[in-house]
């Protein structure tokens, strides 16, 4: 990159699970983390918008760490930069916002480096990172992904043929993931365990075949971590029971939450958005369209300071 060049990288954020899916599963969201990188003479992040204002401004800062060791395992050290930071994704909400650093950070150290790593080499560092593949998956392909991490290897596929309505009713607390996942058994009995997986085979099935009625009542069954941070989120029990006299097919928790995600019929997003806005006055409830292009960059051309 070279002198008033800019570097522009976009990742949208996601929510996971779908109830049942759980570290497996993941959607991306119209909600977007945006870097703008410049040249400079010292590392620096510069947050623009509310959501990033208390984050670190120097290599504290997860993008910087996860960018700087994207560089380092391959050899090469990050430049120094000027990183304008903008995202409408709320912290410890359950809308991926640690994934979408994640990548921005894999992009950033990929391009300033120029590593040339193919999208399936970002998204085994992004999981080595996250620790399972759902949010990070989502953010980098978009759309809606399936995907399996291991020790040895990471697989995933991507289903872009996604026909409904999200809604999310976002409470106001936070909800970290270290404290959600202590809220959960350290084992299930083996008849839980095939139960528990079938319920998540019937909702694959259930989104391939874009039968959202199946996937609703699947949302509903789950035993792997709902029943369980339910103690910490009484939204997720709330919206489920409001949502059945609104035409909604189901809701789950997104990801560790507190934030709870409700699909519905396409075009009729905006107003289940409007019931549930009366209903939980106490939360922010809107509309998100999915996004499907997933993890993007742009390279502009000496930029002329103002």
């Amino acid at each position: 990159m070279k002198e008033g060049d800019m570097l522009k990288i976009t990742v949208p954020g996601s929510t996971a699970n779908l109830g049942p899916g759980f570290d497996s599963i993941g959607l991306a969201l119209g909600k977007y983390l945006t870097l703008e990188v410049t040249k400079a003479d010292q590392l620096l992040f510069i947050p623009m918008t509310e959501h990033v204002k208390e984050l670190p401004t120097n290599e504290d800062n997860l993008i910087a760490k996860v960018a700087n060791k994207t560089a380092s395992k391959h050899n090469k050290k990050l430049p120094v930069c000027e990183v304008k930071v903008w995202s409408d994704i709320p912290m410890a909400r359950g809308i991926g916002s640690s994934a979408s650093a994640i990548i921005a950070g894999i992009e950033l150290a990929n391009q300033l480096c120029n590593l040339q790593l193919t999208n399936d080499e970002k998204l085994r560092i992004a999981s080595l990172e996250e620790g399972h593949p759902d949010n990070v998956g989502a953010s980098l392909f978009g759309g809606l992904v399936v995907g399996l991490h291991q020790e040895d290897q990471t697989e995933l596929v991507c289903v872009k043929n996604i026909d409904v309505d999200t809604v999310v009713v976002v409470p106001k607390y936070e909800v970290f993931t270290s404290d959600a996942r202590n809220v959960l058994p350290e084992a299930l009995d083996y008849k839980a365990a095939v139960e528990a997986s079938a319920i998540s085979n019937m909702l694959v099935a259930g989104i391939l075949t874009n039968n959202w009625k199946l996937v609703g009542q699947m949302m509903n069954k789950d035993l792997f971590h709902q029943p369980y941070r339910s103690s910490l989120i009484p939204e997720i029990a709330a919206v489920q029971e409001k949502i059945r006299d609104l035409g909604a097919y189901g809701s789950a928790l997104s990801g560790a939450g507190p934030t709870v995600i409700c699909f519905v019929e396409k075009g009729k997003g905006d107003y289940l958005a409007e019931k549930l806005a009366s209903e939980f006055s106490n939360c922010d409830v809107e509309r998100l369209d999915i996004d499907f292009e997933g993890c993007r960059v742009e390279q502009v051309k000496e930029v002329k300071s103002v």
